[in-house]
């Protein structure tokens, strides 16, 4: 159902807003709407136009509450917003001084990593690396030659080159080494070194022992310089963990504050005057409304003005759900599709147990459904998941017809009904499997009752053209509920008053459904359409011969429920017989259980979205709009 919704105005002085929102608006749920919006003239209003002055403190907050382990689970202690802020400031300071320390230490690191990769690739020189930078009669260059030109080395060399290469490593793609030159012929050899694309590597002069050693040397400082980053890391979690109960709780009230503070650009104040006060509309549930109004009582600051009367207002009430638990979590499905309007039918009950009665027949099975009703119980209770509640509910039904149709697991016990075998012989059909006949007369059952339900809604939206003109009106439900008594009629027997009635109720609900465009102007003194009569004739009669198309494949849609049931019993048949169960032998264990497993998985599936199929294109279409928006509280946001 649809909880009844009243408008509620607050008004009081402009520096009381704050006030306002944490004594009333924290407390109630309420839908806030644009206050300068209701108005019908914004001469006198106007909005706020200041900046939310908590927005650097909530992005502080955000980042430190990143580093926060658990923090739904921290108790929230009360703390006013002046030492919320201050103590955020006070952590972020302590922070930001150990992540300065940690930005040095990385700084280290990196400058490490950068010599270890210049030395590394001569680790294999047997030469102290001071020993080379003391030669006083010899200079050297240490780099790296792309293995391509290092193999034709002596092609590109002169053979007399006064240089020698010591090789320290060779990679597939380049070789590693040093080259040294008496200091007379360096220039000449450094030039030929080029010419086979040689590149300089520069080494450090603080680094003097053999390169493998140093190499150990720059692990072992980094090794230790990780070690105090990961101390100050630690150091940051400890000044998080020893404060975690108030730095949250300093967080949660700037967050509110910020969300508080934006209720302003909701809310109407008074333009420049001797009356400075503000003004926030919003939708209740009319029963919170009054106790809101009441608690409003004794508060000289503010005013509270409760208004049942919701066609009153500019914005139309936000639609609140309320059902009962068995049947919220098809309020998944509902939400889908589109919220009903306030002034809309509530499909959710209806919607229960169609699904579930439908899902049932298509998939009656008593072991496979208890399967289903267990999972789906156990993961309602431990995730809160909606559609496991749908699942669980959905087995239920199939437990109910598996016992029905006397399937348990596939193996067959005594029945009321077989949707194999089960038989009925009809006029004109001859023998037909009753389950299929079942489902005809369910779905014209079910069509019919959509009928009722779209003249309530019409009814109730205070709409009398729709509630009596139409395919999905009086007029279409007395034109389908002939059909249908036309056939039972024609079926049992009794052609005569079948075909009375076929004369008499056809071409009258007929006649009023060609004609619903000019009967709903009339009804709603609306101006007669603009259109000649032959343009209106030949739009009318296909619209009519589209209804009754629509009509027909609306109830042979519903075939499907005896065909899934039909084919549910036969895959059931299929399992059994390939498990060797067939003329009471003793059947396969494993492949009942894997043929079970397959069947569940995927028929289950398959059969949960031809119901939602039916739900949506052959029920909710006769009579559900779904155009209302969710009911959204202030509480529900500012959490």
């Amino acid at each position: 159902m649809i909880e009844k919704m009243s408008f509620v105005t607050l008004a009081g002085p402009k520096n009381e807003i704050d006030y306002l929102v944490t004594h009333y608006l924290s407390k109630h749920d309420i839908h806030l709407e644009n206050a300068l919006a209701e108005f019908s003239s914004s001469d006198q209003f106007t909005t706020y136009n200041e900046e939310n002055p908590f927005k650097d403190a909530l992005n502080k907050s955000h980042e430190l509450m990143g580093l926060v382990k658990n923090p739904e689970k921290v108790k929230i202690e009360n703390i006013s917003i002046k030492s919320a802020e201050g103590f955020i400031d006070k952590i972020d300071d302590r922070l930001s001084d150990i992540e300065d320390e940690i930005s040095k230490l990385n700084t280290q690191i990196q400058a490490l990593d950068a010599d270890f990769n210049s030395l590394a690739p001569f680790k294999g020189l047997n030469y102290t690396l001071k020993g080379i930078y003391d030669m006083d009669f010899f200079k050297y260059r240490f780099g790296k030659i792309p293995k391509v030109n290092f193999d034709k080395f002596e092609s590109y060399l002169d053979p007399d080159i006064n240089a020698i290469f010591i090789t320290t490593l060779a990679e597939t793609e380049y070789v590693y080494g040093v080259f040294f030159a008496p200091n007379e012929y360096f220039e000449e050899v450094a030039k030929d070194f080029k010419n086979i694309n040689f590149d300089e590597i520069a080494i450090a002069k603080k680094y003097k022992d053999f390169p493998d050693k140093e190499c150990e040397n720059i692990l072992s400082q980094k090794e230790d310089l990780q070690k105090q980053v990961q101390a100050k890391e630690d150091s940051i979690n400890d000044v998080i963990e020893e404060s975690k109960t108030k730095l949250v709780s300093a967080i949660r009230r700037i967050e509110t504050a910020y969300s508080n503070f934006d209720v302003r650009k909701l809310s109407a104040v008074t333009r420049e005057s001797g009356v400075n006060f503000q003004v926030l509309c919003g939708w209740m549930a009319t029963k919170e409304a009054k106790k809101l109004q009441k608690e409003t009582d004794d508060d000289v600051n503010i005013v509270c003005i409760v208004s049942d009367d919701v066609t009153e207002h500019k914005t139309k009430p936000p639609t609140k759900l309320k059902n009962l638990k068995i049947v919220k979590p098809f309020e998944l499905f509902v939400k889908m599709y589109g919220l009903p309007a306030y002034n809309e039918f509530d499909p959710t009950l209806f919607l229960t147990i169609t699904y579930a009665f439908i899902f049932g027949i298509m998939f009656g099975d008593l072991g496979q459904g208890l399967c289903l009703f267990i999972g789906g119980a156990i993961l309602y209770k431990v995730k809160k998941m909606d559609l496991a509640g749908i699942v669980c509910a959905a087995g239920v039904s199939s437990c109910i017809f598996g016992a029905l149709f006397g399937s348990f697991f596939g193996f067959e016990f005594d029945s009321v009904i077989s949707p194999l075998k089960s038989m009925v012989t009809l006029p004109f059909l001859g023998e037909i499997n009753i389950v299929l006949v079942a489902a005809f007369l369910f779905g014209s059952f079910v069509i019919l009752t959509t009928m009722v339900l779209n003249i309530a809604n019409a009814i109730k939206q205070k709409n009398l053209g729709k509630a009596l003109f139409g395919p999905n009106a009086v007029t279409g439900f007395i034109f389908y509920a002939s059909v249908i008594a036309v056939i039972l009629l024609y079926m049992t027997g009794k052609p005569l008053p079948g075909t009375v009635l076929l004369i008499i109720m056809f071409v009258v609900p007929l006649a009023l459904i060609f004609f619903e465009e000019p009967l709903k102007n009339l009804i709603a003194k609306k101006k007669p359409i603009d259109e000649s009569a032959g343009i209106f004739a030949a739009t009318a009669f296909f619209e009519l011969f589209d209804y009754l198309i629509t009509y027909l494949s609306n109830a042979l849609s519903f075939l499907r429920i005896g065909v899934f049931a039909i084919s549910h019993a036969a895959m059931m048949e299929v399992v059994m017989t390939l498990a060797g169960a067939e003329n009471g032998g003793m059947p396969n264990i494993l492949v009942v259980i894997i043929g079970n497993i397959i069947v569940l998985g995927m028929e289950g599936l398959v059969v949960g979205i031809q119901v939602l199929r039916l739900e949506y294109y052959e029920i909710f279409g006769r009579f559900y709009d779904g155009s209302g928006r969710e009911f959204v509280p202030f509480r529900k946001n500012n959490k």
